[in-house]
């Protein structure tokens, strides 16, 4: 019987197949782009491996890539009628069930049952690293702490993966918001791992929500040849990078690192780069910058991907693209085809609540605010605006959002909105440039907000 490094059974895996196994963890753990080729050598070697399937099947789902997920669901629906549950272990049935729940589209329940897994097996790093990405996906910020953070007493802190997973940790801390321990335990982090990139983007989002733009700078600067090749989360990081830039007033240099990183000539079209960059140029266009021919092009990209209905938080990022680029029909055509999809949707799937409930009254929204119907982004907006994490993304994600409803109640006069609004950032975020100019804009002296 082969077990893996933790003593956990594999069922139908031969010892080859564990060791590549076992490096496929590495590579996820790190986000690093082999993990796909040592996923493929696990069922080279042992076409039946049951934990080799299941990792086949997040890998196509952690993308939130409709396609991947599609081929995924195919691929995992031959292997479970191929392959009988009877002789499997319960820890390979929880993962079979959790896997065979995200394909058909309920990720929360899939979060569930991985939730349960470690319960009982608090050192498979599969479930704890597909399990926080499901979180972060459905923007549940204490599960992103907790889960974590209740499997971390099971671990030896000597264990190779610990400080991989106090990166994990350390996300979970600031989207909770301990920001002052978040960075605490990034930085632990990614001192027992220079190349932990999910450790390093912790430290980056705890810097961010304090307002330590600058320090956000030199740190990324310091470990660009950790985070800025060789992974997934690289555009990522330099999306954060150009947030820094953009909250120290460096237009110009904020546009070349979108030239230059977040998307060009030769970017893959990924979901996940297309909104980072929709996310940035969404921050240019509310403060008026001039972009010039990159929103066009960023639609083009987006129109390409010819998208279903498989995550709402994708779908607005592409209806901002078609708003900057002044593309409103395919704007509209988005938005009616999320309409008469939620009419057919079956119960179960999680972007179904996504969308009805978030998805389309932001996109609705977006669409108001680039035709300068600023009163009715207001009133789209506003009933949300507590509860948008529930479509996923981080604090610093939805951000764009936020500040979305703030300009949309200034340039509607709503003056008395806009300066509540304001005042919640300003008590929570003092440090935020952003937030100061705009209230200055109401002319309040010195543009000095609540503690400012």
């Amino acid at each position: 019987m082969t077990r893996d490094r933790h003593g956990q059974v594999m069922t139908d895996t031969g010892a080859a197949a564990v060791r590549h196994y076992e490096q496929a963890l590495e590579e996820l753990l790190f986000f690093r782009e082999e993990v796909t080729g040592q996923a493929a050598a696990v069922l080279e070697a042992s076409p039946r491996s049951v934990m080799g399937h299941v990792l086949k099947a997040y890998l196509g789902l952690l993308g939130t890539e409709e396609k991947d997920a599609a081929r995924a669901a195919e691929a995992f629906g031959v292997f479970r009628r191929e392959v009988p549950a009877d002789g499997l272990t319960g820890r390979e049935r929880m993962h079979i069930e959790a896997a065979a729940s995200w394909l058909a589209g309920d990720m929360h329940r899939a979060g569930r049952v991985l939730g349960e897994l470690v319960v009982a097996h608090p050192q498979d790093v599969l479930a704890l690293a597909v399990g926080h990405q499901i979180d972060f996906f459905t923007g549940d910020a204490v599960l992103l702490r907790d889960r974590i953070g209740g499997a971390l007493a099971a671990w030896d802190r000597d264990d190779p993966h610990y400080g991989l997973l106090q990166g994990m940790y350390a996300f979970g801390l600031e989207e909770a918001g301990h920001y002052t321990l978040a960075e605490q335990v990034g930085l632990e982090a990614v001192e027992r791992n220079a190349r932990d990139v999910w450790g390093i983007h912790a430290v980056v989002h705890a810097y961010e929500m304090q307002g330590r733009h600058e320090d956000g700078i030199g740190y990324l600067d310091a470990r660009r040849q950790a985070w800025s090749s060789g992974n997934y989360l690289r555009v990522h990081n330099w999306w954060h990078y150009a947030l820094y830039l953009l909250q120290t007033g460096n237009t110009g240099r904020v546009l070349d690192v979108y030239d230059a990183a977040l998307h060009h000539e030769g970017s893959a079209g990924a979901a996940m780069e297309l909104l980072d960059a929709s996310a940035l140029l969404w921050r240019l266009y509310l403060a008026g910058t001039d972009t010039g021919g990159r929103w066009e092009v960023l639609a083009r990209a987006w129109a390409r991907r010819r998208d279903g209905p498989h995550y709402a938080f994708n779908d607005v990022h592409a209806v901002m693209a078609y708003v900057g680029a002044g593309r409103l029909g395919d704007a509209e055509r988005l938005i009616g085809a999320r309409e008469a999809w939620l009419g057919e949707a079956g119960a179960g799937v999680s972007n179904t609540a996504m969308t009805a409930r978030i998805g389309l009254p932001v996109c609705r929204a977006l669409v108001a605010y680039g035709q300068r119907r600023y009163a009715e982004a207001v009133g789209l907006l506003l009933p949300v605006r507590r509860c948008l994490q529930e479509f996923g993304g981080s604090h610093a994600q939805r951000d764009a959002l936020h500040r979305t409803l703030v300009e949309a109640a200034l340039r509607a006069g709503q003056d008395d909105l806009g300066r509540t609004l304001l005042s919640e950032r300003l008590s929570l975020r003092s440090r935020c440039p952003y937030s100061q100019q705009a209230w200055a804009r109401l002319g309040v002296r010195g543009g000095r907000g609540p503690g400012g």
